[in-house]
């Protein structure tokens, strides 16, 4: 019941928006009627009537109108408002106020009043759909140029004139339609920045500002910070300081020896072990030495003795070899002696025979 009462009382605003609109397709459709000199054919007032259809649709989206169903719905925002001032209280120094985001809530409970997707659009649709329908119209208007006779070849371009000169009236309309648009879209803007400017005044004492809360914040923190220090003022006072002071000398004093004491005692100690451990590794190492001493002569008179039977095997042989070569040198010097023996019998016979 309190809607229809708001589009009700709405209803004016939605006449003053779609008046020229309205007149402006009477007057086509008397033309069409032939009640005013306008040739308008069937499809041209097709074209605009259908632009008008849009124009009507996108009305109640219009921000002319829109102001009209905020302000109707004041007593319902009213009572909303005031729970959310309640819910978001806030005490100061004994003072209460609300540090609720007022034009948030606004933008909020006014976002389903219209559709914003329609609105960013609706200026550029209507002379879009202008021109689209001028084309529609030329193409339906567009006569027949096959005809031989030149009286009705000239009726035919008449046609196509009138035509073309009647498509132009839905161009005409729907930049018209756009004017119209633009400027209740404006002017509903500015009714809308006043209206909220006005619920803003009204609720200012009950809400704190940004430089209230500000200055609030800032003395917060510094009552935290004084209340710390009249902490720590009663928790450390100067003579529990000095006795902890006097604690602390003592036990750095005492600490001091005892590392001192622990320090001797652990080079003792290691001078001890250290000993000890030198000792371990002569022992190990005259044993080594010892067992690589046996190793080594061993190993040395093995060697020896094959050297020595490697050398007496060597020198036999060498005598074998200077033998049979001494033999063989013999044999062939007893030929060789043969030979010249030979050689100087051959001569002389020779010698005998001349």
């Amino acid at each position: 019941m309190y809607q229809n009462e708001n589009t009700k009382f709405c209803s004016a605003n939605f006449i003053v928006i779609s008046t020229i609109p309205i007149l402006f397709f009477i007057g086509i459709f008397m033309g069409y009627i032939g009640l005013i000199p306008l040739n308008v054919p069937i499809h041209s007032l097709g074209v605009i009537g259908f632009i008008m259809f849009v124009f009507l649709l996108f009305t109640r989206h219009n921000a002319n109108y829109s102001v009209c169903k905020m302000r109707s719905s004041y007593d319902d925002l009213e009572e909303k408002l005031n729970n959310e001032l309640i819910a978001n209280t806030l005490v100061i120094e004994g003072k209460k106020k609300s540090i609720l985001k007022l034009e948030n809530f606004l933008n909020n409970y006014y976002k389903d009043i219209r559709n914003d997707n329609f609105v960013s659009v609706a200026s550029s649709i209507f002379p879009m759909l202008g021109i689209l329908g001028t084309f529609i119209a030329i193409a339906l208007s567009m006569p027949n140029f096959s005809v031989s006779d030149t009286k009705a070849l000239d009726h035919e371009i008449s046609i196509l004139l009138n035509g073309v000169g009647s498509a132009f009236f839905a161009s005409i309309y729907g930049i018209l339609l756009s004017l119209i648009w633009t400027y209740f879209e404006k002017r509903g803007l500015s009714k809308i920045d006043h209206y909220f400017t006005q619920i803003k005044h009204a609720y200012e004492t009950k809400l704190w500002s940004d430089e209230e809360l500000l200055i609030y914040k800032y003395s917060q923190y510094d009552i935290k910070e004084n209340k710390f220090i009249g902490a720590l003022k009663d928790v450390f006072n100067i003579d529990l300081i000095k006795e902890i002071n006097q604690q602390l000398d003592s036990s750095s004093k005492t600490l001091v020896e005892a590392l001192e004491k622990l320090h001797t005692d652990k080079e003792a100690l290691k001078a001890q072990q250290d000993i000890v451990h030198t000792i371990k590794e002569f022992n190990e190492a005259t044993n080594s030495f010892e067992k690589t001493t046996k190793v080594f002569s061993a190993q040395l008179n093995n060697s020896l003795n094959r050297t020595f039977e490697k050398i007496d095997t060597e020198v036999g042989e060498i005598v074998i070899k200077l033998a049979d070569f001494a033999t063989h040198v013999s044999l062939e010097s007893k030929e060789v002696q043969e030979s010249i023996k030979r050689y100087h019998d051959m001569v002389a016979n020779h010698t005998k025979m001349k």
